[in-house]
């Protein structure tokens, strides 16, 4: 390992482990396209139909995926996977916030049909700035007004300049 504490020989075993997984994404992805073209509709005047032609690439697709998931698995080492896994979750560690700030989107994503377009942002907009931001008195402040006037503010702009109503939930 180097002063910088990069080491070669654990970079180049993630990377194989992270081609395995992008091989593995691609063979689903080209398994389920293979079977979506089975419902391209058929015409009766083609042997072949108007999905065969998709059929054949994806087919070719997940072919060369087999073949190269079989490859990577034979490049990496036995004890490569739980030092990814540990890398992994030490790299998910060190960059909470951003799954912080993804499971707050899918929430205030629930949380619109149920409490309408502005309480659901005022509360998810406040939350966000309360996790993101330095907690002081004025910015506290600020966070409460930048929130009123980007979901209030918006849902009264879009209902009187545009006439465009915007989810009004069930509460």
């Amino acid at each position: 390992m180097s002063e910088t504490g990069y080491d070669k020989k654990l970079a180049r075993e993630a990377g194989e482990i992270a081609r395995l997984l992008s091989y593995v994404l691609i063979l689903f992805a080209s398994v389920g396209l293979f079977l979506s073209a089975a419902g391209i509709p058929t015409s009766r005047f083609e042997k072949l139909g108007a999905g065969a032609f998709p059929k054949i690439v994806f087919a070719g697709i997940a072919l060369v995926a087999v073949i190269a998931i079989i490859d990577a698995l034979r490049k990496i080492p036995a004890g490569a996977y739980g030092r990814f896994a540990a890398q992994t979750c030490a790299w998910a560690r060190r960059r909470y916030l951003v799954f912080v700030t993804l499971a707050a989107l899918a929430v205030y994503l629930i949380l619109i049909p149920v409490l309408g377009f502005s309480i659901a942002s005022f509360l998810f907009i406040l939350a966000l700035e309360l996790v993101l931001m330095p907690r002081r008195p004025a910015t506290l402040l600020i966070a409460v007004i930048v929130a009123a006037v980007f979901s209030f503010g918006l849902n009264w702009l879009f209902a009187e300049v545009f006439t465009v109503f915007l989810p009004r939930g069930v509460l």
